[in-house]
């Protein structure tokens, strides 16, 4: 991509303390290109930007931050897309709030596919994470790029579900892009880089922090046609996602779960308010009825499943402790902890915390 002759002007705005993105759309509705804001008095530009702003427009530290950008963009692969730019994710100007700019890295063209945003809880059940792989996946499968955020637990699990297919995948970062968090996702995060595409509104450097976070989920749902929730508590950050698409008039998916789970909670009250109480990919594409779905096809995960025998027959779907499964089952704690240990190995059971174990179901991604 050819740099925009006038992308020092954009940075120059975007990276001066106290001027926010609100600050800068209405100087730029008001003067034109970045070029043209700074070619005006700051008499002028007082009107539309507080004076310490202004102050500490044409400071050293300004221009050093646009210089390690200009730096940065330079490299194979990195991009700073503006308002301005034709390869500016349209979807995100239908938001009420878009960022000036945006960093990206990776395959940009995925900016302007048809997109679903896959969110969930950081401690995520093993079930959570099945249900965000195969989800992600079939939802890759179909040709739709899954947004996420680069979190632990469910988002991590989307992101790898869509990495395994054609879609692919956009990793919203709630700090610069050259900052990876959570460290233990860095692995991943190159992964994206290379296959998908990392994109972060935040200037170079920022570091993690708990205001970032709202911001960073509006765009997640601001990329996506829909969103949808695997598995979240009622505190749930992407509970925060789910409202943010309501807003923009996104369509909102939820996965139900027990009602025993606190991981299910958020998810249930989002179905009461509204949301799509959703049990298989295809029901998401249901709902996206423009989005042409040639490239979707079924899985081996759409065979039914084997009935269950044996100890998974008395389970249930709730988590229950080794006395009840002996109760229910007719066998001695011994026999039913040599079973269980079998079956956490062949990925059917989890072991929770408290001494509880829960059945793994096969996700139903499509």
């Amino acid at each position: 991509m050819t740099p925009d002759p006038g992308l020092a002007s954009w940075l120059q705005l975007s990276l001066t303390p106290g001027l926010g993105a609100s600050a800068i759309r209405d100087l730029l509705q008001r003067f034109g290109l970045p070029t043209a804001v700074l070619a005006r008095s700051r008499a002028e530009l007082a009107q539309f930007a507080a004076p310490a702003a202004l102050d500490v427009l044409d400071s050293a530290p300004v221009r050093d931050a646009v210089a390690r950008a200009l730096d940065w963009a330079a490299a194979s692969g990195h991009f700073i897309v503006t308002l301005a730019d034709e390869t500016y994710p349209r979807s995100l100007l239908e938001i009420a709030d878009p960022p000036p700019l945006l960093y990206a890295q990776g395959r940009l063209e995925l900016l302007a596919r048809e997109a679903v945003a896959v969110v969930g809880s950081r401690n995520a059940s093993a079930q959570g994470e099945a249900n965000a792989t195969a989800f992600s996946r079939a939802l890759s499968d179909a040709g739709l790029t899954v947004v996420s955020g680069l979190a632990l637990g469910i988002d991590a699990a989307a992101h790898r579900g869509a990495l395994a297919s054609a879609g692919s995948t956009i990793a919203v970062l709630g700090t610069g892009i050259d900052v990876v968090y959570p460290r233990r996702n860095s692995a991943l995060a190159a992964e994206i880089a290379a296959r998908g595409v990392l994109v972060s509104e935040f200037p170079l450097g920022t570091q993690a922090a708990a205001h970032n976070f709202p911001r960073r989920n509006r765009l997640i749902s601001g990329l996506s046609r829909g969103c949808l929730v695997v598995e979240a508590a009622l505190e749930s950050g992407s509970l925060i996602t789910a409202r943010s698409a309501a807003e923009q008039g996104r369509e909102v998916f939820a996965i139900p779960g027990s009602i025993h789970s606190p991981l299910s909670k958020g998810c249930h009250s989002l179905i009461k308010s509204g949301a799509k109480l959703v049990e298989s990919a295809e029901d998401v594409l249901a709902e996206l009825p423009r989005f042409t779905r040639s490239g979707y096809a079924s899985t081996a995960q759409d065979a039914p499943a084997p009935a269950d025998s044996g100890l998974l027959a008395v389970m249930g779907h709730d988590p229950v402790d080794v006395d009840a499964l002996c109760t229910r089952a007719g066998l001695s704690p011994e026999q039913v902890s040599s079973e269980l240990l079998r079956l956490e190995l062949a990925g059917r059971v989890a072991a929770l915390p408290g001494g509880l174990y829960q059945r793994l179901e096969k996700a139903r991604g499509g």
